[in-house]
């Protein structure tokens, strides 16, 4: 068996590429193609030595304008050569799904999301006048996506959240494998610092807007841990409230903040969803909107609870009322190890050997 990995780009440190950092632990003697490598944000998840960039990462500034490249993407992935390769696995939210492979190659797609340009334009891009602009390109790229989604041999989605939009976007059934959380990179903590967390990519569909107004309602201490394309907006926002914007956290710092935490916040709808179950993993619960990959991660009133309307009120009476002391850390770790590496990359060799037959 010959194979190949590929991954949209590894230009960013995020839930998609620590779930990808597995996926090349199944696989560690593939090759792994992609657009765009920072080994400064991700060397440390894969091996540099093993990465195929295409020719865009040679662009100066492509690792860090890469939104701006979208349209370019489709004609990348689509000219990499896996002539060589029998077998090819992909983990996309958007691009690699459409790569092309050899009459006879079986290719994989691990799906993080149904690409946002496709079903969450709006919330998605950013102003409205950048919407306007980019509208017509987007256009062409929807067109492309639903070509590309047909392409691999099979799909696997990381939640139950992500196949039913597969279903609704794309028309193909998928089989879910939930996203594997470095549980080991946590330790249980107090929960003593009095304080809520958020750690996230700062990305509008991420609703941290929402969680900086519902702190400031609750009267209540937050940490947002994390950088991003809305983090000068967010920061404004922010600016005499009782958020603490932190910027980019590194692994220890986070496992600290976490654990020390009252509980994490997700505030958006997500995919699938790290922080849930990192949290967990850190001995402390987590509050998060009732919808999305978050249904899939929390056990409600074990490991956490939710707030049912998309709005800082409905979050700032969630955070008031919020009891810590009733979360059993113990339960909570229990609970963070069924989404252990091993399980993951177990079921995910399993299911690439099933579609090979």
């Amino acid at each position: 068996m010959a194979v190949a990995l590929v991954h949209d780009y590894l230009n960013q440190r995020g839930g998609a590429e620590r779930v990808f950092a597995h996926i090349a632990r199944a696989y560690p003697e593939a090759p792994v193609y992609t657009a765009l490598f920072d080994p400064k944000a991700t060397g440390d998840l894969v091996d540099p030595a093993r990465v195929r960039a295409s020719a865009l990462a040679r662009l100066p500034g492509a690792n860090r304008y890469f939104r701006y490249l979208a349209p370019l993407y489709p004609r990348v992935f689509e000219s990499f050569d896996f002539s060589a390769y029998d077998t090819i696995v992909s983990s996309t939210t958007a691009w690699a799904k459409g790569i092309r492979v050899p009459l006879g190659a079986v290719h994989v797609c691990y799906i993080n999301t149904v690409s946002r340009f496709t079903f969450a334009y709006d919330r998605y891009v950013g102003g409205f006048g950048l919407r306007a602009l980019a509208r017509p390109f987007v256009r062409g790229l929807v067109a492309w996506d639903l070509r590309a989604a047909q392409r691999p041999t099979l799909l696997v989605a990381n939640s139950a959240n992500v196949a039913e939009r597969i279903r609704r976007y794309y028309g193909r059934d998928a089989e879910v494998l939930h996203c594997p959380v470095d549980v080991a990179r946590f330790t249980v903590g107090p929960g003593a610092g009095g304080y809520f967390v958020v750690a996230s990519r700062l990305l509008p569909y991420k609703r941290i807007d929402l969680a900086i107004r519902a702190a400031q309602l609750a009267n209540v201490p937050l940490y947002v841990a994390g950088s991003g394309p809305a983090e000068g907006r967010l920061r404004q926002l922010a600016r005499g409230t009782t958020t603490t914007m932190l910027g980019y956290v590194d692994d220890r710092r986070l496992d600290a903040l976490i654990g020390n935490a009252r509980a994490a916040i997700v505030p958006g709808e997500e995919d699938f969803g790290l922080v849930p179950v990192e949290a967990a993993a850190a001995g402390r619960p987590t509050v998060a909107f009732r919808a999305g990959g978050a249904l899939e991660t929390i056990v409600e009133g074990v490991t956490g609870e939710y707030f049912d309307e998309p709005n800082a009120q409905s979050l700032a009476d969630a955070l008031r009322s919020f009891d810590a002391p009733r979360y059993d850390a113990r339960r909570l770790r229990a609970h963070a190890e069924s989404f252990a590496p091993g399980r993951f990359i177990e079921r995910l060799r399993n299911i690439v050997e099933r579609a090979r037959r």
